[in-house]
């Protein structure tokens, strides 16, 4: 017989975390964690202790333990500690109402040093940390170790939970794909050439091609997965590396029931997030979303006209909304419908993928759409092409080569049936969402054209970007 091993996790081997000590007044307890700051106030010393729950006041006296007191004069920020002490409750006048613990303080008995820290080359010890994003980036190691940093990452982390659950309620089946590919799935030269044991492969651009399979073999599936763009650019919204977060549903009924679909995803895990994270929103100082019953629809060239009554630009030759149309167009959402989030569909055929199926009523559009939030596009997705011929037809329209594609074009062989999906970006998602300046901040490694962990020297450098946006 095996036995059952049960570990409680929650007990942490003795260890409590700053949040649970208000429960634990005039009782004795082990903390652990970070030095976030050092304060000294005469004979006495306080120091911020910052563990993964929050932050937790400690103070040291001479009259309680000389010991305490004597290693506490050598603590510096970042040192790792733990210490044994009681925990009393703070006067009402010294209550601190921004943390978990701030009711009560830690009265510091015994001390260990854990791990020591040299000289920050920076203040870590503000509620914000204010540096500007190379400095950010270069000491990422550091930087995310700071509230308003990790706090992007919690959220991250819902949005992504968030998001599971929407696909689960859409009966969809997780998958996992892989990242090293035979062909290029948008057709296009933005892509990382990978030399596969003297074979050429590429990294992938998008999971596309394989949802688009496995929906021929589970009918409803969703994928969270890494991406790759070769794009030689820089701006504010674009990665080298992107997270993405796809669901592909087969026989549809109609193109709205994928509009539904997407719809009730986005508002599902925003409003998700906003529940469960309110109180992090409002640390980062992030108005909530206005998340309406049901999202407003405009095909594209309907939003240009809007665009161009709203802002005298003639928009009628564009095949595609820019960043500048999508902010308007987001605007004209906010305040006619009360909405954060606008669906625009029918986009250009021609400035879509080869898979996307064309409108029967005007080939020259296509059963496309994004989902736009607050300023900018967070999904893009569509119909897909499900007829074998029609697929090798669209695909050599687009100077693709279906024999670059065997496996794929063999699930469109054997009867794949209407299906069509959707994407969401992690980062741009989570960037929107906190509104912060620039989705390398929404990432935990950020890869661009410029960095792999760390910058690239100068000389390192070697293609020009083609984009650039303030």
């Amino acid at each position: 017989m095996i036995s059952k091993v049960v570990f409680h996790m929650s007990k942490d081997a003795g260890r409590i975390l700053a949040s649970n000590t208000p429960q634990k007044i005039d009782e004795e307890v082990l903390v652990q964690g970070w030095v976030q700051a050092r304060r000294d106030h005469g004979k006495l010393i306080f120091i911020d202790l910052r563990d993964r729950s929050g932050l937790l006041q400690v103070v040291f006296n001479p009259r309680v333990s000389e010991d305490a007191h004597k290693i506490a004069t050598e603590l510096r920020p970042e040192y790792a500690v733990s210490i044994k002490g009681k925990i009393n409750k703070r006067p009402d006048h010294m209550v601190n109402a921004k943390i978990a613990s701030g009711t009560v303080e830690l009265e510091a008995l015994k001390v260990e040093v854990l791990a020591k820290a040299e000289t920050l080359p920076f203040d870590m010890g503000g509620e914000t940390l204010n540096l500007e994003l190379p400095t950010l980036l270069d000491h990422r190691s550091l930087t995310l170790r700071h509230e308003s940093v990790n706090k992007i990452f919690k959220v991250q982390a819902a949005i992504a939970e968030e998001f599971r659950n929407a696909a689960k309620e859409l009966q969809c089946t997780e998958i996992f794909i892989p990242t090293i590919s035979a062909g290029a799935t948008e057709g296009g030269a933005d892509v990382f050439v990978v030399d596969y044991y003297g074979h050429k492969a590429y990294m992938t651009q998008s999971p596309q091609l394989y949802k688009q399979i496995m929906v021929s073999v589970l009918e409803r599936v969703f994928v969270i997965t890494k991406a790759y763009r070769a794009e030689p650019s820089m701006t504010t919204r674009h990665l080298s590396e992107v997270t993405m977060m796809d669901i592909e549903m087969a026989y549809i009924q109609s193109f709205e029931e994928l509009l539904d679909a997407l719809e009730f995803v986005g508002r599902s895990m925003i409003k998700g997030v906003i529940e469960k994270h309110s109180d992090i929103l409002e640390r980062l100082g992030v108005e909530k979303p206005l998340i309406p019953t049901k999202i407003p629809r405009l095909k594209m060239r309907d939003a240009q006209k809007i665009v161009t009554e709203r802002t005298g630009r003639d928009l009628s030759n564009e095949l595609d909304l820019n960043p500048e149309d999508e902010r308007e167009i987001c605007e004209w959402a906010k305040e006619e419908h009360k909405s954060d989030f606008v669906t625009v569909t029918h986009y250009p055929t021609k400035k879509r993928a080869f898979y996307t199926y064309p409108d029967p009523g005007d080939p020259t559009y296509s059963l496309s759409y994004d989902l736009l939030f607050k300023g900018s596009e967070i999904l893009s997705g569509a119909r897909r092409i499900n007829d074998y011929d029609q697929l090798v037809t669209a695909m050599k329209n687009k100077d693709v080569n279906p024999d670059n594609f065997g496996m794929y074009m063999q699930a469109f062989k054997y009867g794949m049936p209407p299906e069509g999906g959707f994407s969401f970006g992690l980062e741009r998602l989570t960037m929107k969402l906190l509104e912060l300046a620039n989705v390398r901040e929404a990432s935990l490694f950020p890869r661009d054209m410029e960095r792999i962990d760390e910058r690239f020297s100068v000389t390192e450098t070697k293609i020009k970007p083609t984009q650039q946006e303030a």
